[in-house]
């Protein structure tokens, strides 16, 4: 098989941003990978973002400053963007294009891969149904991760979301099974001090030597961003494909990625979608997305947990709105629970895993899982309900059954809810914490909870009736 013949040509005739136009070309494809050689002899990369007939629409990675279009060599390498993958990438960490950033020795890859790399076929998937065990009462108890899952943590400005992220990243297992488990960890558009909390956390818990990261700090190139979660995921397709291992993908901040998406597409001059958003965003958002997974015959898989900034607090905007569309549920913060002082600052009720039920249960977590999850569901609803009641007529008016539910809210929160960040919960220990909480309701009230479970993990001595 021949060789991509590359093509150079001295024809730039546009600079904006990061988007750089060449004309009087031939031969050009979309995602062809481009080498940008300034007049001092400096070298950048680029993809071909449009390909006409004569014209292509190129984005540098590095920025396109000192860029002269009459001095300016542009050679299309006829490739796509590719990375090289390694078993040695684990305990490394890269920048937002996947070089060493460590200090660490040069990792030699086994294997080149496309950074786009491809869909799962819908046939070849299989429906995930397996454990994974963050250490978290909130997400494990009652919005369990299932391996092969997408599942999405929505959160607001100022929140301990960095905190979470690490929290997981060490804390993270699958639970009685003896296949080697990693994380991939992709950072878009962070601050130098988030960075360097990341990689102390990673290094000084241990956590590094089973996470590969990757840093796209604030002050590179938005362009950047575009890239980073696709060399995390191509990394997580070898790992979980080629070595049979199970990966959790967390990538942060997905807002920052979307707003480079904007970016671009104001410098392409593209007509805009809902808030300026193009309107190819969802499309991009599942490439992304839809590469986690299990495939049948395949022992590895690959789990995500994007996490993303919610603009003007606001659930509706089209970032969180169309990851929900695509992803299987959502963790969302809260700013109410985070001014109560409360870690990790998870309002449950509009918080879902749809992968939830195939994940629990016998043999998995525990018979009573789900039940338990009902329970605490309904009692916390109806304990926040009674709080509007209270704010109305004050507590004077509550009845003693109402007074319990109001109680049941306030240490499901102090309790269940709240640990801390070095805290570590097994399933087991989740749901001892439940059933305490339950004997603050009578027998009678647990309505959600089969009654043979009832008699095997309700404390008598503890009943309030």
């Amino acid at each position: 098989m021949s060789e991509p013949k590359s093509i150079e040509y001295q024809t730039v005739s546009e600079v904006s941003g990061s988007i750089m136009v060449v004309e009087n070309i031939e031969g050009v494809a979309y995602d062809e990978v481009v080498e940008v050689v300034l007049p001092d002899g400096s070298r950048r990369q680029g993809q071909v973002l449009e390909a006409e007939e004569d014209k292509a629409v190129v984005q540098v990675f590095e920025g396109t400053r000192g860029i002269d279009t009459a001095n300016t060599n542009v050679r299309f390498t006829g490739e796509t963007m590719k990375f090289g993958v390694s078993e040695d990438l684990l305990g490394r960490i890269l920048d937002g294009i996947g070089d060493p950033i460590d200090g660490g020795p040069e990792i030699l890859p086994d294997e080149e891969r496309d950074i786009y790399g491809s869909s799962i076929n819908p046939e070849a998937r299989e429906h995930p149904n397996e454990f994974i065990q963050t250490g978290i009462s909130v997400i494990d108890g009652m919005n369990t991760l299932v391996r092969g899952q997408k599942l999405p943590i929505f959160t607001v400005s100022g929140l301990p979301h960095n905190e979470l992220a690490s929290q997981i990243v060490r804390q993270a297992k699958v639970k009685g099974e003896t296949e080697e488990f990693a994380v991939v960890f992709g950072a878009m558009g962070i601050t130098n001090e988030e960075a360097n909390y990341f990689m102390e956390d990673f290094e000084n818990t241990g956590a590094l030597e089973r996470t590969v990261a990757l840093l796209n700090l604030a002050d590179d190139p938005a362009i950047e961003r575009i890239v980073t979660p696709r060399i995390a995921l191509t990394i997580a397709e070898y790992l979980a494909f080629e070595k049979d291992m199970q990966i959790l993908v967390l990538l942060t901040d997905i807002t920052n990625y979307c707003e480079a998406l904007r970016e671009i597409a104001a410098a392409r001059e593209e007509v805009p979608g809902r808030r300026g958003y193009p309107g190819y965003m969802y499309t991009d958002l599942a490439e992304i997305y839809e590469r986690a997974g299990r495939v049948k015959d395949q022992k590895g898989t690959i789990t995500q947990m994007p996490m993303l900034t919610m603009p003007d607090d606001d659930i509706t905007h089209p970032i969180p709105d169309l990851t929900g569309y695509i992803t299987e549920g959502q963790i969302v913060f809260s700013r109410s629970l985070h001014r109560k002082g409360i870690y990790p600052p998870v309002d449950v009720l509009p918080c879902l895993s749809r992968l939830m039920d195939s994940g629990i249960g016998e043999d998995k977590t525990r018979e009573d899982h789900g039940d338990v999850s009902d329970q605490l569901y309904s009692a916390y609803a109806e304990g926040r309900d009674l709080r509007d009641l209270v704010a109305v007529v004050g507590e004077e008016a509550l009845t003693d059954r109402d007074q319990k539910f109001l109680d049941f809210a306030d240490e499901f929160e102090q309790e269940f809810a709240s640990q801390g960040q070095e805290e570590e919960r097994t399933i087991e220990e989740t749901l001892s914490i439940a059933w305490d909480l339950f004997t603050q309701l009578p027998k009678s009230e647990l309505k959600r909870i089969d009654e043979e479970f009832i008699e095997k993990y309700y404390s008598s001595d503890s009943e309030s009736n």
